[in-house]
């Protein structure tokens, strides 16, 4: 597995800054079940960090940690160098957004966005500029005397960011802020969110189980299996690189063989049909087989080859001819040969054959 901490202390050196956010030894059960089972990690200052991990991996109870919802069992959290493992939320320089926008029905946005300042005593012409500062930001200047109800769902969403914005955390943290909004609306937020964050230049812990939203906004991700950390990296080591099976099936779509004894992975796109008379294509390795399955997904077509040699293949072709292109499901059974650069097919830990408990997840693809 990859070592976190060691890469955000390399970072960290540069500027002589402590880390935003550092977790050493976290461990946190609840009654026989490890929801994180030692964890260490280290975000570095300004960075857009997400936990990305399927349902029960430990990434949210990780968060609830950090922002002091919840206390370890055993370790430490410190934010930018302070140990804060034992202080209460309110105490801690950090705010979070969650999936429930929480806003208040009876108060205006503009309102909503002050609150927090108001519990502060902070005074009324500097709140209020503050407020109309954060909404500018989220772009809702001229929505400042509506009502949440008269708002959209991503428009809702904007308002409690501006909220937690407007108080100028040192980390803001987001418990899968777009999961109850619309494919497109997520998508559209996943850019303002990544604006809106290199704007502040808050320091951004995002948990997430959608992968592309760990891919479309981070500057490093952490994924998260049973309780632990199985690699950290940027979006492009993640997903073209990955070091265990378990990121190579979470992360995308991914095809697991053997190449001369050993585990390798090869993403789908890589892989291309070799043309009826073509010689192997130099650096590369050819394998022959038959087209099993196609599924006709917009912009591509997805192939399931099974290859003479026993394994399966999937294999992803762009449609750039939908007169041609449109499923061909007539081409189950067809013989086909398949090539890839043997440069792409990437080595990879073999999963354990036994988890560390009931909910272990490991080899999913």
């Amino acid at each position: 597995m990859s070592e976190p901490i060691d890469e955000a202390e390399n970072a960290n050196s540069v500027t002589g800054t402590p880390a935003a956010v550092r977790v050493t030894g976290v461990r946190k059960s609840f009654g026989s079940v490890a929801a994180v089972a030692g964890v260490d990690l280290a975000i570095s200052e300004g960075e857009f960090f997400t936990m990305l991990g399927p349902s029960g991996s430990g990434k949210t109870t990780l968060l609830r940690i950090i922002s002091g919802l919840e206390q370890p069992d055993e370790g430490s959290v410190e934010l930018g160098g302070r140990d804060v493992t034992r202080q209460p939320p309110y105490a801690r320089n950090v705010n979070t957004v969650f999936q429930d926008y929480a806003l208040f029905p009876h108060m205006t946005v503009a309102q909503n966005v002050e609150y927090g300042l108001r519990v502060k005593r902070v005074p009324r012409e500097d709140r209020h500029q503050r407020a109309e500062r954060a909404l500018q930001m989220v772009r809702l200047t001229d929505h400042g005397q509506r009502k949440p109800d008269e708002l959209s769902g991503g428009q809702r969403q904007r308002v409690a960011l501006a909220r937690a914005i407007v108080n100028e955390p040192g980390v803001l943290l987001l418990d899968e802020p777009l999961g109850a909004l619309d494919l497109k609306l997520r998508q559209q937020m996943q850019f303002e969110l990544k604006r809106i964050q290199r704007e502040v230049g808050i320091t951004f812990v995002y948990v997430t189980h959608d992968q592309e939203e760990a891919l479309t906004m981070s500057d490093r991700v952490a994924v998260f299996n049973n309780g632990r950390i199985e690699q950290v990296g940027t979006p492009l080591e993640v997903y073209e690189r990955p070091t265990t099976e378990f990121v190579a099936g979470f992360v995308g779509v991914s095809n697991l063989v053997e190449l001369d004894g050993l585990p390798v992975m090869i993403r789908p796109e890589k892989i291309w049909f070799v043309t009826d008379g073509e010689p192997d294509p130099e650096g590369t390795q050819v394998e022959a087989g038959a087209i099993e399955e196609t599924a006709y997904i917009g912009m591509v077509t997805r192939y399931l080859v099974a290859l003479d040699n026993g394994d399966h293949m999937s294999v992803v072709r762009q449609n750039l001819h939908a007169d041609r292109d449109g499923g061909e499901s007539d081409a189950i059974g067809r013989r086909v040969r398949i090539a890839f650069r043997n440069d792409q097919a990437y080595p990879i830990e073999s999963a354990p054959e036994s988890g560390d408990g009931p909910d272990d997840k490991r080899g999913q693809k």
